[in-house]
């Protein structure tokens, strides 16, 4: 950028800053970030991956905050200096100071800066740190009214210094969902591809045809703002699916798209060269090792899989440390827990490298094999205090997870281990969003290796369970008698008692309670025999579910206490969540509806927690079925309305739990008779339209007024504001409009976007449409 833009007030107030040659796109919450910092404290730097935004981001709020400080805002560049003793030569050029005396070139900017309230920025300080840090440490010190806002790739490390780590751009989750192109154009990554396509192909726009695609670009790049500039200027030769198709080769398609650019941003390769460079000799060992990680690692991965030929394990937290530092490696928090993750393009040019080094397999079977270890941990440890943590650890790692099996199918010898790794993380399946994934895995497992061993006993019935899960009975049946084959020619009791608990799903999901309750009942004694709480637990809540289905009250309370006292012992939740669940249909049944309530929503309370939708629906299943009971028919229509939604996202109603499909219907045809047709379709579109939070929350009573749209956060005049907003209108045509000054509608519109949570004016545009549209 060599525009200049200057203006003026009567003081002559200087702004020499870059031109914004190109629209800035999002970032308001970081935006307003760095004002908040600016405003408390002296210096702030921004620090992030190469090609994240930083300097555009310090560019925008230099111009948002230039008229703050009268006495100048300048922009150094140091991208060109080599020399760190030429930093103050630098910016007395920058600051276009005109001193021929023999003053040290600090003496002159101090002097020069004296009684000035400024504002420098310091671009590209991560090759020149400490001169940097030294720098802006002295002029600090000597001139009070000097702010200095740095970028860099870490931070300078001075006293007083603040630090704010730059973001990628926010990625719209989809989730599966058919989400409008309109809706999508107003994510940011999104809205930047779109922004910068258009100035290369002005007919571009994301429409119901390319917004896959596109959100997969952007994806991709990981909205990497530099990233999807680069690749959207390549829709000057390629279609944006055939973009799509090329951006495996990313290296070789994202070259520059403008030769003004300096030479170490003509590429993303380019940048990722220099961080390279910057790296020490271990940190670039390191960063290529890390590279095989999926979707991030901890440092207990890192120490088990980078320690060796070069690297002790004593070593590998001040590499991993070294390289958060050059903004290689992002750290983020997951609750009690630091990962760390690397931006894809970063990621691959570390497998690059490591390839160089010819340790690609090596890598790839030290990872692998720690995630098999850690699978089998994690089922070890299931039925304790740690399980929670553990469900959300191998939801943290499912990416490598699912690297390092794919890994073992890879090469037929370890299809085996392969297998019994899936089977490891059977919990992991059932509780999180993976049980097709989960399927998927144990098939190909299954289909490659056919010996009649253990492991493929175990993977039998393991699958089973996935598929009458699905509903899947055909599959489940048939994998359940080779499973329990293999169990008795092997001698195999504690295979034998899992084909018993699940032939008695399946007996159950037939409507044959006697069955079903035999197949518990022998699945129980030989759990019991094998010392397995696990299948005791599961086969407790079973068995007091096929009693209370059978009217067998007594029984069925006397088994569902066994079974909470044998949770508890442990320390147990997830088995006790549905335990609770269980014995509040049984209490229901009795008639008790306070009690069940009050297990139901402590069961609902822990699955909420573990994000177990499963869990949750049959919770609010029986939660509808009370409040029926309890003529609380309106509430009733709008849980059955939410079940909607959570049947429809869980892929089943009652998912494994079909025998209790009679009471639903029970409970929707009761409602029904009460409310009439028309009530009962209000109140249960109600109940459809919440989002899974709102809903939970509303049934939780953490919010009473579910059926009340909450007003307008706006003010009248902002309202208005807003619909012209809408309507398209530029701040210019708002304030012309309604007789305003354009600064004053401005005003309003910054006050519209902070109360609505908003970062554009489309978003505006949105929200208003759908006031409109529930009006």
């Amino acid at each position: 950028m060599t525009a200049l833009t200057r203006s003026a007030s009567r003081r002559q107030q200087t702004v020499r800053l870059p031109a914004e040659v190109t629209s800035f796109v999002g970032r308001r919450h970081e935006v307003a970030e760095v004002k908040r910092r600016l405003s408390m404290s002296r210096a702030v730097t921004l620090t992030g991956a190469g090609g994240v935004g930083k300097t555009r981001l310090a560019l925008h709020v230099a111009l948002d905050v230039a008229r703050d400080f009268r006495g100048g805002v300048w922009f150094v560049e140091l991208a060109a200096v080599e020399n760190p003793d030429m930093l103050p030569q630098t910016m007395i050029e920058a600051l276009e100071i005109r001193d021929h005396s023999l003053s040290s070139p600090l003496d002159v900017l101090a002097e020069y800066l004296r009684d000035k309230q400024a504002l420098i920025i310091l671009d590209n300080c991560e090759h020149l740190v400490h001169g940097c840090a030294v720098l802006a440490e002295a002029l600090l010190r000597r001139v009070p009214g000097l702010r200095i806002l740095s970028t860099s790739r870490e931070a300078l490390g001075f006293a007083g210094e603040q630090t704010l780590a730059v973001p990628t751009l926010p990625l719209p989750d989809l989730n599966g969902a058919n989400v409008p192109a309109e809706e999508l154009a107003q994510s940011d990554a999104v809205c930047l591809f779109a922004e910068r396509a258009r100035a290369v192909l002005p007919s571009f726009a994301i429409t119901e045809d390319n917004k896959n695609v596109v959100v997969g670009i952007c994806r991709r790049l990981d909205g990497l703002p530099l990233g999807i500039e680069l690749a959207a200027v390549r829709l000057r030769a390629l279609s944006v699916h055939q973009l799509d198709e090329r951006l495996d080769d990313r290296f070789r398609l994202l070259t520059a798209g403008s030769r003004a650019v300096l030479p170490r941003h003509q590429t993303l390769r380019a940048l990722i060269d220099w961080s390279h460079a910057l790296c020490s000799e271990k940190e670039q060992l390191m960063w290529a090792r890390v590279s095989v990680f999926a979707g991030g690692l901890d440092l207990e991965a890192a120490e088990a899989v980078c320690s060796f030929d070069g690297i002790a394990r004593e070593e590998v937290f001040d590499l991993v440390s070294g390289l958060v530092d050059k903004s290689v490696l992002v750290r983020e928090e997951h609750g009690s827990r630091a990962r760390y993750r690397l931006l894809e393009i970063i990621r691959q040019y570390g497998l690059e490298k490591l390839a160089d080094r010819g340790q690609t397999a090596q890598m790839q079977r030290r990872h692998r094999d720690y995630y098999r270890e850690l699978a089998a941990q994690a089922r070890a440890e299931l039925f304790g205090p740690s399980q929670v943590a553990w469900f959300a650890r191998l939801q943290l790692e499912h990416p490598n997870l699912h690297n390092a099996l794919d890994r073992f199918f890879e090469t037929p010898s370890d299809v085996t281990a392969g297998l019994d790794m899936a089977v490891d993380l059977l919990y992991h399946w059932i509780s999180c969003f993976y049980l097709r994934e989960g399927r998927q895995w144990l098939d190909r497992g299954l289909t490659a290796d056919t010996d009649p061993s253990e492991v493929r006993a175990r993977a039998l019935w393991t699958d089973s369970w996935l598929a009458i899960i699905q509903a899947d009975i055909g599959s489940a049946t048939t994998m359940l008698e080779e499973s329990r084959s293999i169990g008795e020619r092997l001698g195999l009791d504690p295979v034998l008692a899992y084909v018993d608990l699940f032939s008695g799903m399946l007996a159950m999901y037939g409507g044959d309670t006697d069955a079903a309750i035999a197949h518990y009942q022998e699945a129980l004694a030989r759990h019991r025999a094998a010392d397995d709480p696990v299948g005791t637990a599961l086969t407790l809540i079973r068995l007091s579910l096929a009693h209370s289905f059978r009217g067998d009250s007594p029984e069925a309370v006397s088994l569902g206490e066994e079974c909470m006292a044998i949770c508890d012992a442990h320390g147990d939740g997830w088995h006790k969540a549905y335990m609770m669940m269980a014995l509040g249909v049984e209490l229901w049944r009795q008639g008790d509806t306070e009690r069940a309530g009050e297990l139901e929503t402590q069961s609902l309370t822990f699955n909420r927690e573990l994000d177990d939708p499963l869990g949750v629906g049959v919770n609010l299943e029986v939660l509808a079925w009370i409040a029926a009971t309890d003529k609380q028919y309106r509430r009733a229509a709008e849980l059955l309305g939410i079940l909607e939604t959570i049947w429809q996202t869980v892929g089943g109603m009652l998912s494994g739990f079909g025998h209790l499909a009679s009471y639903h219907d029970q409970c929707v045809a009761s409602t029904v008779e009460a409310l009439g047709e028309t009530a009962f379709a209000a109140a249960f579109k109600r109940g459809a339209r919440l989002s899974y939070g709102d809903a939970l929350a509303y049934v939780l009573q953490e919010d009473k007024h579910v059926d009340e749209r909450p007003a307008t956060p706006l003010t009248p005049r902002e309202t208005e504001i807003a619909q012209l907003v809408a309507q398209g209108l530029t701040n210019k045509e708002i304030a012309a409009s309604l007789v305003i000054s354009q600064r004053t509608a401005e005003g309003h519109i910054e006050h519209i976007l902070s109360k609505l949570g908003y970062r554009s004016r489309a978003q505006i545009a949105v929200w208003v449409k759908e006031q409109d549209r529930d009006d």
